[in-house]
């Protein structure tokens, strides 16, 4: 968090969608507390408003306009309020949101997030602005105000160069831009100078990382691979845990499946989406792989890590879709095993190939097959939750759970959100940054722990999602 005194009022960031959305809202935030913005309590109250959007979804993008109704209220009664509307839906609508929301002060696509300071410098003088043009995306490590001070995001690969018949991302994020390792590198060893034990590595399509920078190896494959980053990156000293999402199973490699295997900061857990169980539906969605493909890859991660957690995505009443193919996703759910599934219902999205297509289902046939896989997806979930009963799993500390302050909360390797309470916590199970003041004479209980302990956690109860238990001695060792 910027130490710089705020000047400038209030600022809320509301973020609507992925990952990728929330690490940009990170860096944005940062932006405004370096300008002098403080952040704010209430988005009805603050100064400065900003909307980072979602447009995978038609209902995630009514939501924002929503939002928009509210405080162009407020504007015309308050016109030193500032307005600004970033990412898919800002880089997919452009201009035509300012006739929409003549209230609107700046509308600004992903790529232009590291820029929002000179943006709004802009709007100071008095001119409403639109940037959705391409850009190349500047490097800027120093000012993301996160929101966890234990796990940090770090984005490794912008934009998307597939062309799935469903998806708009290409068109809003723009075309693949990876960073170079030296920067990744850099911005991993500050978030460890900070205390952070784990990190995200995140990409649209993340096994694509490094297509796009020069070099090739002596072996005659790219120089630059997300294997290799991996690599790169393991060995910066402090960080406790590495993931990476999200992967594509066209690009998901062997290679890549031994690295993860054989370096020991990465965690058992991958987030593969296959979004469809049928091979003509796969076909249809341009995705390039087949589900024998896909099995495979699973296949093989279970060989080198039997215990590794699978998650996935997966959309139902794609346009055409039959009963029979659908029946295919659901069994291959069966087969598998999936710790979690995200599912959507199919929603066309402006500017994508299936949108115009015949074979559109009706809303009654989404809400029907969406009801019928969320409750297998529940139940595979809880079934795949059975095998930590008993287990003791090293938990990562993140924060007090905020519905039941008396508890810690935070995930296993295997990404599984686990609680056990804080009272009963025994000063001698502690590592991580805790350590030390454990070992100086700190009293058992609440005083021995902090974010960012890794802590060993016998489980007691399973849930489809989540998982409790009590604290065990000794700590984990590796």
């Amino acid at each position: 968090m910027s130490a710089t005194t705020p000047t400038k009022g209030s600022y809320w960031i509301t973020t609507f969608g992925c990952q990728m959305n929330k690490a940009d809202s990170e860096r944005m935030a940062g932006i405004l507390e370096a300008m002098g913005y403080a952040a704010g309590s209430d988005e009805h109250s603050a100064d400065l408003v900003l909307y980072n959007t979602c447009t995978i979804r038609d209902n995630a993008e009514q939501k924002v306009y929503s939002y928009l109704g509210r405080q162009a209220q407020r504007k015309r009664i308050n016109p030193h309020l500032t307005l600004v509307v970033a990412g898919c839906v800002a880089q997919q609508e452009g201009a035509a949101l300012l006739r929409r929301v003549p209230e609107l002060d700046l509308v600004m696509g992903p790529q232009h997030a590291n820029r929002l300071g000179t943006l709004l410098e802009q709007v100071a003088s008095g001119q409403q602005v639109v940037a959705t043009d391409d850009h190349h995306i500047l490097e800027d490590i120093t000012t993301a105000r996160r929101d966890s001070a234990v796990c940090g995001w770090v984005n490794v690969i912008y934009g998307c160069n597939e062309r799935c018949t469903y998806c708009v991302v290409p068109a809003v994020r723009g075309q693949e831009q990876s960073r170079t390792p030296q920067a990744i590198r850099q911005e991993i060893e500050g978030l460890a100078a900070q205390g952070f034990k784990e990190i995200t590595l995140l990409g649209q399509n993340i096994d694509a990382y490094g297509r796009d920078l020069p070099g090739i190896t002596p072996e005659g494959r790219r120089q630059h691979t997300l294997t290799d980053l991996l690599h790169a990156v393991h060995d910066v000293g402090g960080i406790e845990r590495i993931r990476f999402a999200t992967s594509h199973p066209r690009y998901f490699t062997e290679r890549l499946i031994d690295a993860c295997a054989a370096l020991p900061k990465l965690c058992e857990h991958f987030h593969i989406p296959f979004q469809s169980g049928d091979d003509d539906v796969l076909k249809a969605m341009a995705r390039g792989y087949t589900v024998e493909r896909y099995r495979r890859i699973l296949e093989r991660i279970r060989e080198r890590m039997p215990d590794a957690a699978i998650s996935a995505d997966v959309i139902v009443a794609f346009p055409g879709e039959t009963d029979a193919q659908f029946r295919r996703t659901l069994a291959l759910i069966e087969e598998i095993g999936f710790d979690q599934v995200n599912t959507a219902a199919y929603s066309p999205r402006p500017g994508t190939p299936a949108a115009d297509w015949p074979g559109q289902l009706s809303e009654t046939v989404k809400v029907d097959r969406l009801q019928e896989i969320n409750a297998l997806v529940e139940t595979t979930a809880r079934a795949r939750s059975m095998r930590y009963l008993g287990r003791t799993e090293e938990v990562l500390v993140e924060a007090r759970n905020p519905r039941h302050p008396d508890q810690w909360m935070g995930r296993t390797r295997t990404n599984r959100l686990t609680f056990f309470p804080a009272a009963t916590f025994p000063a001698a199970a502690v590592s991580g940054p805790a350590a030390a003041a454990a070992q100086q004479g700190a009293e058992p209980g609440d005083g021995a722990i902090q974010p960012g302990s890794l802590v060993p956690v016998r489980i007691e109860s399973v849930r489809a999602f989540s998982l409790s238990g009590l604290p065990r001695v000794p700590a984990l060792s590796r």
